[in-house]
Protein backbone atom coordinates (compact mmCIF):
# COMPACT_ATOMS: atom_id res chain seq x y z
CA UNK A 1 0.00 0.00 0.00
CA UNK A 2 1.52 3.61 -1.01
CA UNK A 3 1.93 5.70 1.99
CA UNK A 4 1.01 9.24 1.84
CA UNK A 5 1.81 12.03 4.46
CA UNK A 6 -0.61 14.79 4.81
CA UNK A 7 0.64 18.37 5.91
CA UNK A 8 -2.29 20.96 6.19
CA UNK A 9 -1.54 24.05 7.71
CA UNK A 10 -0.08 24.67 11.20
CA UNK A 11 -0.40 28.67 10.82
CA UNK A 12 -3.50 29.42 13.36
CA UNK A 13 -2.10 33.12 13.31
CA UNK A 14 -3.54 33.12 9.69
CA UNK A 15 -6.57 33.96 9.85
CA UNK A 16 -9.57 34.10 7.09
CA UNK A 17 -10.39 37.84 6.25
CA UNK A 18 -13.12 38.22 8.32
CA UNK A 19 -11.55 36.53 11.72
CA UNK A 20 -13.70 33.56 11.59
CA UNK A 21 -11.45 30.50 11.27
CA UNK A 22 -7.79 30.16 10.35
CA UNK A 23 -5.79 28.29 7.59
CA UNK A 24 -4.87 25.65 9.88
CA UNK A 25 -8.74 25.15 11.25
CA UNK A 26 -9.83 25.21 7.62
CA UNK A 27 -7.44 22.96 5.83
CA UNK A 28 -7.35 20.82 8.85
CA UNK A 29 -11.00 19.84 7.91
CA UNK A 30 -10.07 19.35 4.44
CA UNK A 31 -7.31 16.68 5.53
CA UNK A 32 -9.77 15.25 8.06
CA UNK A 33 -12.43 15.07 5.40
CA UNK A 34 -9.83 13.11 2.92
CA UNK A 35 -9.10 10.23 5.03
CA UNK A 36 -11.81 8.39 4.30
CA UNK A 37 -11.36 7.98 0.80
CA UNK A 38 -8.02 7.67 0.87
CA UNK A 39 -8.01 4.89 2.92
CA UNK A 40 -10.80 2.95 1.16
CA UNK A 41 -8.63 3.39 -1.82
CA UNK A 42 -5.58 1.77 0.14
CA UNK A 43 -3.68 4.66 0.42
CA UNK A 44 -1.91 4.81 4.05
CA UNK A 45 -2.49 7.92 5.68
CA UNK A 46 0.02 9.31 8.01
CA UNK A 47 -0.52 12.98 9.03
CA UNK A 48 1.15 16.02 11.07
CA UNK A 49 -0.32 17.45 13.97
CA UNK A 50 -1.38 21.13 14.85
CA UNK A 51 1.72 22.08 17.04
CA UNK A 52 4.55 20.75 13.96
CA UNK A 53 6.17 23.52 11.75
CA UNK A 54 7.19 22.68 8.23
CA UNK A 55 10.15 21.25 9.06
CA UNK A 56 8.71 19.26 11.55
CA UNK A 57 6.44 18.07 9.21
CA UNK A 58 9.26 16.89 6.62
CA UNK A 59 10.91 15.30 8.94
CA UNK A 60 7.94 13.28 10.16
CA UNK A 61 7.27 12.83 6.80
CA UNK A 62 10.27 11.16 5.93
CA UNK A 63 10.26 9.26 9.22
CA UNK A 64 7.73 7.35 7.85
CA UNK A 65 9.08 6.22 4.80
CA UNK A 66 6.21 8.38 2.87
CA UNK A 67 5.85 7.91 -0.67
CA UNK A 68 4.14 11.10 -1.21
CA UNK A 69 3.78 14.46 0.42
CA UNK A 70 1.33 16.34 0.31
CA UNK A 71 1.02 19.89 2.02
CA UNK A 72 -2.14 21.43 1.96
CA UNK A 73 -2.42 25.28 2.42
CA UNK A 74 -4.87 28.40 1.70
CA UNK A 75 -3.29 31.94 0.51
CA UNK A 76 -3.03 35.41 1.32
CA UNK A 77 -2.10 38.00 -1.06
CA UNK A 78 0.85 40.77 -0.33
CA UNK A 79 -0.67 43.44 2.29
CA UNK A 80 -1.02 45.91 -1.06
CA UNK A 81 -3.17 43.02 -2.80
CA UNK A 82 -5.36 41.97 0.03
CA UNK A 83 -8.10 40.50 -0.65
CA UNK A 84 -7.97 41.28 -4.30
CA UNK A 85 -5.83 37.72 -5.74
CA UNK A 86 -7.88 34.33 -6.66
CA UNK A 87 -6.65 31.14 -7.84
CA UNK A 88 -4.73 28.05 -6.94
CA UNK A 89 -0.85 28.04 -6.86
CA UNK A 90 0.44 23.78 -6.89
CA UNK A 91 4.18 23.76 -5.63
CA UNK A 92 6.76 21.64 -6.31
CA UNK A 93 10.85 21.26 -5.96
CA UNK A 94 12.40 22.55 -8.61
CA UNK A 95 14.11 20.04 -11.00
CA UNK A 96 11.86 16.99 -9.33
CA UNK A 97 10.22 14.78 -12.12
CA UNK A 98 7.92 13.24 -9.81
CA UNK A 99 7.12 16.31 -8.10
CA UNK A 100 6.32 18.12 -11.01
CA UNK A 101 3.99 15.44 -12.35
CA UNK A 102 1.90 15.18 -8.78
CA UNK A 103 1.75 18.79 -9.38
CA UNK A 104 0.24 18.57 -12.89
CA UNK A 105 -2.27 15.95 -11.22
CA UNK A 106 -3.59 18.19 -8.80
CA UNK A 107 -3.92 21.56 -10.71
CA UNK A 108 -5.78 19.71 -13.71
CA UNK A 109 -8.15 17.73 -11.38
CA UNK A 110 -7.98 20.90 -8.95
CA UNK A 111 -9.28 22.93 -11.90
CA UNK A 112 -12.06 20.63 -12.72
CA UNK A 113 -13.51 22.19 -9.33
CA UNK A 114 -12.14 25.74 -9.00
CA UNK A 115 -14.25 28.88 -9.30
CA UNK A 116 -11.09 29.83 -10.96
CA UNK A 117 -9.80 26.76 -13.07
CA UNK A 118 -7.64 29.54 -15.61
CA UNK A 119 -6.41 30.68 -12.58
CA UNK A 120 -4.86 26.83 -11.13
CA UNK A 121 -0.77 27.31 -11.67
CA UNK A 122 2.09 25.03 -11.20
CA UNK A 123 4.92 26.66 -9.91
CA UNK A 124 8.38 25.11 -9.48
CA UNK A 125 10.61 26.34 -6.26
CA UNK A 126 13.26 25.77 -3.94
CA UNK A 127 12.34 28.00 -1.23
CA UNK A 128 9.62 25.91 0.95
CA UNK A 129 10.67 23.30 3.43
CA UNK A 130 8.18 20.73 2.60
CA UNK A 131 9.35 20.75 -0.81
CA UNK A 132 13.05 20.87 0.02
CA UNK A 133 13.63 18.65 3.09
CA UNK A 134 11.42 15.74 2.15
CA UNK A 135 12.87 12.51 0.81
CA UNK A 136 9.48 11.48 -1.26
CA UNK A 137 8.15 13.81 -4.13
CA UNK A 138 6.08 16.41 -2.53
CA UNK A 139 3.43 19.16 -3.67
CA UNK A 140 2.18 22.24 -1.66
CA UNK A 141 -1.38 23.28 -2.64
CA UNK A 142 -2.50 26.53 -1.92
CA UNK A 143 -6.32 25.59 -2.86
CA UNK A 144 -7.57 29.68 -2.78
CA UNK A 145 -6.72 32.96 -0.93
CA UNK A 146 -8.22 33.14 2.40
CA UNK A 147 -7.92 36.78 2.25
CA UNK A 148 -10.76 37.29 -0.31
CA UNK A 149 -13.86 36.81 0.63
CA UNK A 150 -15.36 34.65 -3.17
CA UNK A 151 -12.18 32.48 -2.15
CA UNK A 152 -12.51 31.99 1.51
CA UNK A 153 -16.32 31.62 1.16
CA UNK A 154 -15.73 28.77 -1.51
CA UNK A 155 -13.27 27.15 0.57
CA UNK A 156 -15.86 26.74 3.85
CA UNK A 157 -18.56 25.45 1.63
CA UNK A 158 -16.47 23.05 -0.79
CA UNK A 159 -14.58 21.07 2.42
CA UNK A 160 -15.86 17.76 1.32
CA UNK A 161 -15.79 18.45 -2.70
CA UNK A 162 -12.15 20.01 -2.18
CA UNK A 163 -11.34 16.88 -0.14
CA UNK A 164 -12.33 14.42 -2.64
CA UNK A 165 -10.71 16.00 -5.76
CA UNK A 166 -7.77 16.12 -3.67
CA UNK A 167 -7.65 12.24 -2.34
CA UNK A 168 -8.71 11.39 -6.16
CA UNK A 169 -5.45 13.55 -7.41
CA UNK A 170 -3.68 11.16 -4.89
CA UNK A 171 -4.80 8.05 -5.99
CA UNK A 172 -4.25 9.17 -9.71
CA UNK A 173 -0.72 10.01 -8.18
CA UNK A 174 -0.10 6.49 -6.79
CA UNK A 175 -1.91 4.56 -9.99
CA UNK A 176 -4.43 2.91 -7.59
CA UNK A 177 -7.95 2.93 -8.40
CA UNK A 178 -10.14 5.77 -6.43
CA UNK A 179 -12.52 4.17 -4.06
CA UNK A 180 -15.56 6.24 -2.32
CA UNK A 181 -15.38 5.34 1.58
Amino acid sequence: MPTVFLSPSTQEFNPFYDGMGSEEYYMNLIADAMVPYLEASGITVVRNTTEDTALTSAQKSNAANADFHLAIHSNAAPESLAGQLRGTDVYYYTGSTQGQRAAEIFANNFSLISPTPQLVDTIPTTRLAELRRTAAPAILIEVAYHDNPDDANWIRANIRDIARNLAVSTADYFGVPFRQP
